[in-house]
């Protein structure tokens, strides 16, 4: 009875030279990939992964405020949790036909084409093997930062965070994203905020002319830095956006007063409906 082959004994690149009657030259590359190739799948192991732990914490999920920070760290983590529960399907399923395949063998007279069919199984295995291992590391990142994010704001994973809460800081997360974006586009037109941004800061309910004043008087006071041979920080800004976000609490729910729309109802939370307060959390 023939072997039943395993991947380990396909030597793939030399193969493909081989049998797709390539020119000579390529037959040296090949050889030299393969005496490579082992430190190649060694190092390749590190980097089964969408960014590294840096990029993840400081530029694709972390924001503004605290909960928005968490929010975006609990998409991710779900986003990851679906991929792999999706891959571990696809090798289960892959493992099983894999058996099958290897079981026929066993009695078949000609089994070139079941070689090759079992040589693409163990390939979809491992492939899949590699990235669910990718997203499980990527899943215990973001673990450990959802658990770092709570305890920022005081609080423990059996407590956790309620919708209500992440409404509440929803104003003081576009306060500073608009006076972000506003600062950013006044650094390229003398002090002055875009059309776009203007137009945010209205929504908001924040008068234009007070959010110009604010940007001018922050900007003086990074050239102050530098008279004084300081150099203004990154640390800085955040502190005047947090500053600006206590300045104007509140307009967003005046100006919506004022519309005749909610900023908020207490009757339509993920954890039913508290009928016994008010939408402003009142007995």
């Amino acid at each position: 009875m023939a072997k039943v082959l395993q991947l380990s004994d396909y030597n793939i690149t030399e193969s493909l030279v081989r049998e797709s009657h390539m020119p000579k030259e390529y037959t040296k590359m090949a050889k030299r990939i393969n005496k490579s190739l082992p430190a190649i799948l060694r190092d390749s192991a590190n980097f089964h992964k969408s960014h590294s732990q840096f990029m993840y914490s400081t530029l694709d999920v972390m924001q503004l405020t605290p909960i928005r920070s968490i929010k975006h760290t609990l998409a991710e983590i779900h986003k990851t949790k679906m991929a792999l529960e999706e891959n571990y399907v696809r090798v289960r399923r892959e493992e099983l036909a894999l058996k099958k395949l290897q079981k026929k063998r066993k009695t078949a007279t000609d089994v070139e084409e079941l070689d090759l069919d079992i040589l693409e199984k163990q390939m979809n295995v491992t492939n899949s093997t590699h990235a669910m291992q990718g997203a499980l590391r990527k899943f215990s990142f973001f673990t450990e930062q959802y658990k770092s994010l709570l305890q920022s704001i005081g609080k423990t994973e059996k407590e956790g965070i309620t919708e209500e809460e992440y409404e509440a800081e929803e104003e003081k997360y576009h306060i500073m994203t608009a006076m972000s974006q506003a600062l950013t586009a006044a650094r390229s037109r003398q002090g002055w905020i875009c059309e776009g941004n203007t137009i945010y800061i209205f929504q908001l309910g924040i008068n234009c002319s007070a959010a110009q004043k604010a940007i001018f008087d922050y900007l003086k006071s990074e050239q102050d830095c530098y008279k004084k041979n300081k150099e203004p920080t990154a640390r800085m800004t955040l502190d005047w956006l947090e500053e600006c976000a206590e300045k104007w609490k509140g307009c967003s729910k005046d100006i919506g007063d004022w519309r005749g729309v909610k900023t908020f109802t207490n009757k339509s939370l993920h954890i039913g409906e508290q009928s016994e307060k008010n939408d402003y959390g009142i007995l």
